[in-house]
C-alpha cells in the first residue's frame, strides 16, 4: 500500500516512521511547500519517496494508494474539499476539521463517497486505553455512570509558524488538544453529549510570547464536565504545564459493580531519566474490594516511532486492515464531527461561563 502524507511536521514524521514498520505498506510522497521540512520528511521516508511543494502536484503523480493529511487544523478543510473528489481512501489527523461548521460540511459531501475517511483519534489505540475499552466492552464495572479522564503534561510544543498558538488556527484547545478524549467519552458511553460545562484558562503558558504582533490565545488548563442522553457523566481535567509528571494521561471508567483505569506515562523525551514506568490497566471491584494491575508493555521499537505509546502504529494496523478488507472506518466522519462540536461547546462554556446545550439525535450510538 502506497501511502501519501500531507504536511510533514511532527505528527507527519510519527506517521512516517510508524507506516515503515508495517509490513506491505510504504510511504512513496510527501507534500509540503516547506522545502527543509519536505525533505527532512523524505529522508525519513526512504529513497523510494518523492516531494512535492503542493498536494495538487501529488495527487496530479499518481502515485499513492492511500492519503494522510496531517497539515495544521485550519487548513483540514481546504485539503479535505480538494481530495475527497478523488477515490483515495484517506486518513486526516485530529480534529476533523478547526469548527463544527466547516467538520458538517465535509460530513455532508463524504455521505456520497465510496472510498473510507478515517479520522485520526489515535488515543483509541493506545494499548493501555484500548486494553480499557475492551475491559468495559466485556462488562467488568458493570454498568458505566461516570468517566473521568486527566492529561497533565508540557505544554504545546513549537510549529510551524506557530499555528498552534492561536484559536483562530487550531479551533482552540478543547478542540485541538482534548478531541481525544471527547472521543473516548463517546465511546465508552455509548452516547451523545447533550450538555458541556468547562471552567478554564490561560495562566502559564506563552505570555511574554508575541508572533508577528500577535499574542497567543490557547487555554493551558480546564475543567471540564459532559452530559450524557443516557444519564453517563463525564469529567476532564487538562493542565498543560505539568512536565515531570510520572502519568500523562489516567482515564477511569467506574460502574455500578467496579471501575476500569488505564495510566499512561508521558513520553521518554519529556520526562526524567528515572521516570521508566510502564503504562497499566487497573480493573477494581466492588464486591471484593480488590483491584488487580496489569502491565502494558509494547515494543520499543513501536514506542520510539511518536509520542503516542504507540497508538499512531496500532491505528495505521487497523486502517491497513480496513482497506485490506474493504471495510469501513472505525473511527468516522461522524465521530470526529461530535467530537469537535463537543470542544466548541466547550471553549464556549470557558469563555462564557455558561452550560451550553447540545441537540442529541439518539440516546445511543451503535
Amino acid at each position: 500500500m502506497r501511502y501519501g502524507i500531507i504536511g510533514s511536521g511532527m505528527m507527519g514524521a510519527e506517521h512516517i516512521r510508524s507506516i515503515a514498520l508495517i509490513d506491505g505498506a510504504q510511504v512513496t510522497a510527501v507534500a509540503d511547500p516547506n522545502e527543509q521540512m519536505r525533505l527532512a520528511a523524505q529522508n525519513l521516508a526512504g529513497t523510494c519517496c518523492r516531494g512535492f511543494t503542493s498536494y495538487a502536484d501529488l495527487l496530479d503523480a499518481n502515485c499513492c494508494d492511500a492519503l494522510v493529511i496531517a497539515t495544521p487544523n485550519d487548513t483540514h478543510h481546504a485539503v479535505l474539499l480538494d481530495i475527497l473528489t478523488t477515490d483515495l481512501p484517506i486518513l486526516v489527523e485530529k480534529p476533523l476539521c478547526a469548527t463544527p461548521a466547516q467538520c458538517e460540511e465535509i460530513a455532508q459531501i463524504t455521505n456520497d463517497r465510496n472510498a473510507p475517511v478515517w479520522v485520526a483519534m489515535e488515543y483509541r489505540y493506545m494499548p493501555p486505553v484500548a486494553r480499557m475499552l475492551e475491559a468495559v466492552r466485556e462488562g467488568v464495572a458493570g454498568d458505566i455512570k461516570m468517566i473521568n479522564a486527566s492529561e497533565r503534561r508540557f505544554p504545546f510544543l513549537n510549529k510551524v509558524d506557530n499555528w498552534n498558538r492561536f484559536n483562530d488556527r487550531t479551533g482552540g484547545t478543547m478542540i485541538e488538544k482534548c478531541c481525544h478524549f471527547f472521543d473516548l467519552f463517546r465511546l465508552i458511553a455509548g452516547s451523545e453529549a447533550v450538555r458541556v460545562y468547562a471552567s478554564g484558562g490561560m495562566d502559564v503558558n506563552f505570555l511574554d510570547e508575541n508572533h508577528a504582533g500577535r499574542k497567543p490565545d490557547i487555554l493551558d488548563n480546564a475543567f471540564v464536565v459532559v452530559d450524557f442522553a443516557n444519564g453517563i457523566r463525564a469529567m476532564l481535567e487538562l493542565c498543560m504545564f505539568a512536565e515531570g509528571s510520572v502519568w500523562q494521561e489516567i482515564i477511569v471508567a467506574t460502574g455500578d459493580t467496579g471501575q476500569v483505569t488505564a495510566k499512561v506515562p508521558a513520553p521518554k523525551r519529556f520526562t526524567p531519566d528515572n521516570h521508566n514506568h510502564v503504562a497499566c490497566v487497573a480493573i477494581a471491584k466492588r464486591a471484593t474490594k480488590t483491584e488487580i494491575t496489569e502491565e502494558v508493555a509494547i515494543d520499543q521499537t513501536v514506542l520510539a516511532a511518536g509520542d503516542h505509546y504507540g497508538s499512531c502504529f496500532f491505528q495505521h494496523q487497523h486502517f491497513l486492515d480496513m482497506l485490506s478488507s474493504q471495510g469501513v472506518p472505525e473511527v468516522s466522519v461522524a465521530d470526529g464531527l461530535a467530537a469537535v462540536r463537543i470542544g466548541d461547546a466547550a471553549e464556549q462554556s470557558a469563555k462564557s461561563g455558561q452550560a451550553i446545550s447540545l441537540f442529541a439525535t439518539d440516546s445511543s450510538l451503535a
